[in-house]
């Protein structure tokens, strides 16, 4: 499924929306280049899991932030720097895949063998002016009907 977005508004709006839907142990995979929207989507996401938004920043020096105060936690992974996978691997990055919150991972591409087998996959590029593309993809059974649900609520 492909969303194009007009502004960071909408941007913002799309993770909110995706967010109503996602529970406990649900994996977003974001890919993208620098400055299409990775963080915006998180921060919508954030926002409607009932996390402030403002908390939500793209440190790429820190590797998972965890924000605990929502309906659900979400574990916002930023993986920009990470250079081997194996240097996540000794975080206990399962606890927080397979735990009791969401996780959000930018950067996702820099996981490489480490990737989860279900995830929805959300690859960000430019589109004309300040729009940018959204190109979604279901990876598992609780994916594809996540995205069905998301392609209820946005008409796509």
């Amino acid at each position: 499924m492909k969303i194009i977005s007009n502004s960071v508004k909408e941007t913002l709006n799309l993770g909110a929306l995706l967010a109503r839907h996602l529970q406990a142990g649900d994996i977003i995979c974001l890919q993208g280049d620098l400055g299409t929207g990775k963080t915006t989507l998180t921060k919508g996401i954030a926002e409607g899991l009932g996390v402030s938004r403002a908390e939500v920043t793209s440190s790429s020096f820190i590797l998972i932030r965890q924000h605990l105060e929502g309906r659900v936690p979400l574990f916002h992974f930023d993986l920009y720097r990470l250079k081997e996978a194996c240097n996540i691997a000794v975080l206990g990055y399962e606890e927080y895949f397979y735990g009791e919150g969401v996780s959000v991972i930018e950067w996702a591409e820099n996981l490489k063998y480490l990737m989860p087998k279900e995830r929805l996959m959300v690859e960000l590029s430019y589109h004309t002016g300040d729009k940018r593309a959204f190109n979604f993809a279901a990876i598992g059974v609780r994916y594809k009907e996540l995205l069905g649900r998301l392609r209820e609520d946005t008409g796509h």
